[in-house]
């Protein structure tokens, strides 16, 4: 009869303890597989945790002072600026499209922000992902428009 008060694991699946300080023809005599002195050779209170540097300033608490920061949530902006649009026929619609068939963009893989650099002195329809404060005041001053495609997340309209 076969029942689950009758399973056991495959012949060979489970080893018996390692028997330490047995005696030096055990293989673990002497030291016991624990080296020669130091705070890992003590008995007795074990190390508070794992990251333990041995009393040296921990790398997990140093980390914060080493330089650089990535923030993870920062969208990367293509800028553009005023003076890229010059290029354009008075009254045209510029679209990130259109910026990259006229050689301005790269790639359409990121997001559209549209720069106050420069004068501009013709009236565009430019549409693009984000502007910034004066470039929007001098399209409009020109008698152009600016609109805002897709609304860009608010973290990385002030970052970039």
């Amino acid at each position: 009869m076969f029942g689950a008060h009758n399973l056991r694991p495959p012949r060979g699946a489970t080893h018996a303890k390692k028997r330490v300080g047995r005696g030096n023809s055990s293989g673990h005599g002497t030291y016991a597989g624990r080296g020669l002195k130091g705070q890992r050779s003590r008995s007795g209170k074990k190390l508070a945790y794992d990251a333990f540097e041995g009393g040296q300033f921990p790398f997990s608490r140093k980390f914060h002072v080493l330089r650089g920061f990535n923030n993870k949530w920062r969208v990367p902006f293509q800028p553009v600026n005023l003076e890229a649009l010059e290029r354009f026929d008075d009254g045209a619609t510029v679209t990130p499209e259109t910026l990259k068939a006229a050689g301005i963009l790269k790639h359409l893989r990121e997001p559209v922000k549209i720069l106050g650099r420069g004068e501009l002195t013709r009236k565009l329809n430019v549409a693009a992902h984000a502007f910034s404060a004066t470039a929007k005041a001098r399209i409009e001053a020109a008698g152009g428009t600016a609109t805002v495609i897709a609304a860009a997340p608010e973290s990385a309209e002030k970052g970039s």
